[in-house]
Formats: C-alpha cells, structure tokens, sequence
C-alpha cells in the first residue's frame, strides 16, 4: 500500500466559504475525492489577546488522485457544484497539484498515446512518436486536470474537430483547458487562435502546451477571461469562423446569453462538447434559438458532441 501511494500525484480542491456554505461544499466534495474532507477553521492572530482567534471563515478540502480517472472526476465534481451554486452563491474552487516522488514515474507508466480520429495522436509530453508515425502528433503534459485526451468530452470534440475544421482558418477556443483542443487545430493548420479561460493555471497549462508542440508565438493568443471579455475588445479577435467550447452543458446555455453566438462569424461553425444525453435537448433549444442549426452530432456512452452552423441573418 505504501508503495502504492509513493506513485500517486494529487490535485488539492479547496475552498473558502463561511460555516453554514462548508458543510454543503464538504458533501458535494467527498462524493469525488480521496481519503475524506477536511474542514479547518481560519483563524487569525490578536495581537491584544496574544491568541488565534476564528474569523467565522471555513477552508474545505479534499484531494482528486492524478490517475487515468482525474479529468472525468473532476468534471463530475464541477457539474455537481453548478448544481449547487444554482441554490447558493459559491466561492470559486482553488486547484492545486500535491506532488508525490514517483508521480510522474507512474504517469510514464500508465498514460499511453491516444489515436483519436483518423488523424490525431495525443502523447504524453515524455514520449517520442515512431518514426513511421503519420498522425498528427500533439503532445501534452498531464499534470493538471484541464484535458489530456482521455476523456470522453475531448475527443468528441476533437473528432468534431477534425471534420469541420479547414485550414487557413482563424478559431476561438472558450474554456481552453490545457490547450489541446487549440493546440491540435494549430497543427493542422490554423493561421491564429485565441484560446481563453477562466482559470489562470488552464492558461499557464495551454502556454506549456504550446511551447511542447513548437506552436508559433505569434499565432497563438491566451489569456484569462471568456465570453464577455473577448466581446468587450480585451483581445485581438472578437469573431471567428470556427467556435470551440468544451465545457458543461449549463455553462454553455449560460455563455449563450452571455453572447457566445456573437463570437461565430456568419456562416461559421460552433463546436460543443460537455453535453450529457439528457442536457442535448436544452443545449439544442439554447442554441435554436441564438441563431444555429445543428450539422453534425457524435456521441460516446453519455456524453454528446454537436457541431453548428449559425444563420444567415
């Protein structure tokens, strides 16, 4: 058992919230993590008292064990706090990797190439592709929960990817994750993306990405935000031909109010992955009525990926 623990990374979620949020938080928590939830109350030190004294805050957290089951855990753990945060206002998850001695040993050997489509290859960033390899190599360094290729929800949206993409076309990539999505475009011929996320260490992620895959500065943009801070100018694109967003299923009906049909240029084509077979209906209704029509959809277990094309006007 030992030994075994030796070869295991952990992810740290954590939150910040008051005592009557912390209990819900630690229920919603401990149906994904490891070895149970810890709740510490924050104190601070009075210098009158010379004692820590509460502050009536409450830290929660718990930790996700790096192996191949991470990134659907952690999708899991974020669809069941956007239930939550449906009856209660919810602090912001902090995500932190715990490193063990051998984790990346481990890593080495478990997490293997993954062929995805007819053209696609996604390593490990360690790993070197034969020789004779004629796929599309893209290489990734699993070391955060942010997409690596193993599940399901990447590589619908890859393989959607691959048959709706043409090259010589500009994309936007909402909630880019580790970048793979974008990275993978890149190589098959993007001219430019944009590449955005709400989580600053998704953005890091997808610069490390990057630089392993020998992607052009100067054809990738990154940065921290989503659909409201492309639409208000904070980058150098506002629209693009091609549209990617592979996150929850709420988020995305949320993102259509928020505008995401603005960011697809007439005629062009949005790719949606993160959609559970009973969330494909109201994703379709959301984005009817933004001004799409569905093309293409691909499905694998209980996860569905649709592509769109928007309307004329």
């Amino acid at each position: 058992m030992a030994e075994l623990e030796g070869q295991i990374r952990w992810i740290e979620v954590k939150f910040s919230s008051n005592g009557e949020l912390a209990e819900a938080l630690a229920e919603v928590l401990g149906r994904f993590v490891s070895n149970g939830v810890v709740l510490e109350a924050v104190t601070r030190f009075n210098p009158k008292t010379q004692e820590n004294e509460p502050t009536g805050e409450m830290m929660v957290s718990g930790y996700l064990a790096a192996d191949d089951q991470l990134e659907g855990q952690r999708h899991k753990l974020e669809v069941a706090l956007w239930h939550l945060g449906q009856i209660l206002p919810l602090p912001e998850p902090q995500y932190r990797p715990v490193k063990n001695e051998d984790w990346m040993a481990a890593w080495k050997k478990h997490y293997t190439p993954i062929a995805i489509g007819d053209r696609l290859l996604v390593m490990p960033a360690w790993k070197d592709p034969d020789p004779d390899q004629t796929r599309i190599v893209v290489r990734i360094n699993p070391a955060m929960a942010f997409g690596t290729g193993t599940h399901p929800t990447t590589q619908l949206c890859l393989r959607l990817l691959e048959r709706h993409f043409s090259p010589g076309q500009a994309l936007i990539d909402v909630g880019c994750g580790s970048g793979i999505l974008t990275i993978a475009a890149l190589k098959m011929g993007a001219t430019h993306a944009l590449a955005v996320d709400v989580d600053s260490q998704a953005v890091a992620s997808t610069l490390e990405n990057a630089g392993l895959n020998a992607i052009a500065p100067e054809t990738l943009e990154t940065g921290k935000g989503s659909v409201e801070e492309i639409l208000t100018g904070r980058f150098s694109m506002i629209e693009a031909p091609l549209v990617l967003v592979n996150i929850l299923a709420p988020i995305i009906i949320r993102l259509f109010g928020q505008g995401l049909a603005e960011l697809v240029s007439e005629g062009g084509t949005l790719l949606l992955s993160g959609i559970l077979l009973d969330q494909e209906p109201e994703v379709i209704r959301a984005a009817g009525a933004a001004g799409f029509s569905q093309v293409d959809r691909l499905a694998d277990g209980d996860w569905v990926g649709l592509a769109l094309t928007k309307d004329a006007a």
